[in-house]
């Protein structure tokens, strides 16, 4: 890896978030590793955003780079945010959260600790999330330093729960976000083609992430009422559990019984909203066929509950 100005990119993809940018920006002034640029990534906003932004620009000690696109949504900002990205790590740190404020020093020193002739193999150093009371949000690793991909970390390891860390610049721009797809596209999607392409994470017990969780916020996407909004999303993430992830079923047969019926689950809803299946997304595998119709009854009732759950939500 060479050419990168500096260690890390910070990507904020945001729209109409000026009354939380201010958490991030402070969250990096004060970092004590400084070796970073910002890259805020306007999607239409139509609030004070750009000025915000202009007026830091002024003031930073750490170079700002304001990206305007037309409103799309958070995927496409955050592939205009890695195309832009001139550092060597990308941190893609939402617009209403923080870091810690030694985040970016424990990324950097985590990397460090990793054999040269072995760093190849990584694509991301992992951390914690907590909340503002310094909980942890869900649960910590099984060992301070653990070596594996990130499909090890959700199957055989069972760690649940928000993290957050790194990741390799060039490698996310050879696994780009689909823009193909409307709306809302799982981030795991992405980071389990990644896995599946051979690399490895460095999980570690550090927090680098404050999590703030709020209403609006894109990770609370796809729960309760807007399972129906955000169903194609949902059944990709889905398909993708149930089609290419059956060599980690034995770690954790559970959770792809549960992705079978969110597969026809969410296939309902997507009949509903005149959504087609995108293509070349068939179930190929005997295993991944037979699991989704062991499991149609049940992903049948769930989609019946939803729709029950929206009816009463209306009639409120």
């Amino acid at each position: 890896m060479v050419g990168w100005r500096h260690l890390f990119s910070v990507v904020t993809p945001t729209f109409n978030r000026a009354h939380t940018l201010d958490r991030v920006y402070q969250s990096l002034r004060e970092q004590s590793f400084q070796d970073f640029e910002w890259v805020v990534v306007d999607d239409g906003s139509t609030d004070d955003t750009r000025a915000l932004v202009q007026g830091w620009q002024q003031e930073a000690s750490f170079p700002i780079h304001y990206v305007w696109q037309p409103n799309q949504h958070k995927k496409t900002a955050f592939n205009n945010g890695v195309r832009h990205a001139r550092g060597e790590w990308l941190v893609a740190l939402d617009s209403d959260d923080a870091l810690d404020p030694n985040a970016l020093y424990g990324m950097a020193r985590s990397w460090e600790d990793v054999p040269p002739a072995q760093r190849g193999r990584y694509v991301a150093i992992t951390g914690l999330c907590a909340r503002p009371d310094g909980r942890i949000v869900g649960d910590m690793y099984p060992e301070d330093i653990l070596d594996a991909t990130s499909l090890d970390m959700t199957f055989r390891y069972h760690v649940r729960g928000e993290k957050f860390g790194c990741l390799r610049t060039d490698v996310l721009r050879q696994f780009p976000f689909p823009e193909d797809i409307p709306g809302f596209v799982p981030e795991s999607l992405v980071w389990r083609a990644i896995a599946r392409a051979g690399y490895l994470t460095r999980f570690v017990n550090q927090v680098f992430r404050v999590y703030h969780d709020s209403d609006d916020s894109l990770s609370r996407q796809g729960r309760g009422a807007e399972s129906a909004r955000h169903a194609l999303g949902l059944w990709l993430l889905a398909h993708d559990t149930v089609e290419f992830c059956l060599a980690w079923f034995r770690y954790q047969p559970g959770s792809f019984f549960l992705a079978a019926a969110r597969y026809t689950r969410f296939a309902l809803h997507m009949r509903d909203r005149g959504q087609a299946r995108p293509q070349g997304r068939r179930l190929t595998h005997p295993a991944s066929r037979l699991l989704v119709c062991l499991m149609w009854p049940v992903g049948a009732g769930l989609y019946l509950r939803d729709r029950l759950s929206a009816a009463r939500a209306a009639a409120c």
